[in-house]
């Protein structure tokens, strides 16, 4: 992500599927991890929750206390390599099988749309590249 640091929107993509995730936003400081999709009441596009390189595997760990809807959760590590995924309802918690450093919060279906598995490759593309 660092190659495009003036742009808040990307587009996930799953490389070994060649499918597309959707639009995505960038949390990336401390305050827009912390607020993520909480009191939202709709996802109009996706979120990235770029995490310290420091965090274990508990410290990736996802809570769903004042989400609104379900969501599908992807956790990637430093490569952008899936290394869990999961569709979670509101009110539910949820540590990844292994650490992370992208949590991807996205509507519920792109698992299953994206045909998205732990071991794909995924890609975070500016959506003003062309």
């Amino acid at each position: 992500m660092q190659n495009y640091p003036n742009s808040k929107h990307l587009i996930v993509m799953n490389r070994t599927k060649s499918t597309v995730l959707g639009e995505s936003e960038i949390a990336d400081t401390f305050f827009s991890r912390l607020r993520g999709t909480m009191f939202k009441k709709e996802l109009k596009r996706g979120l990235i929750l770029k995490l310290p390189s420091s965090r274990s595997r508990s410290g990736s760990a996802i809570h769903m206390f004042f989400v609104r809807f379900p969501l599908d959760i992807i956790f990637a590590d430093v490569d952008k390599k899936v290394v869990d995924i999961i569709s979670i309802d509101p009110w539910k918690t949820y540590t990844p099988k292994n650490p992370a450093k992208y949590v991807i919060e996205m509507e519920k279906g792109t698992i299953e749309s994206s045909g998205t598995e732990i071991g794909d490759e995924l890609d975070f593309t500016c959506e003003n590249a062309k």
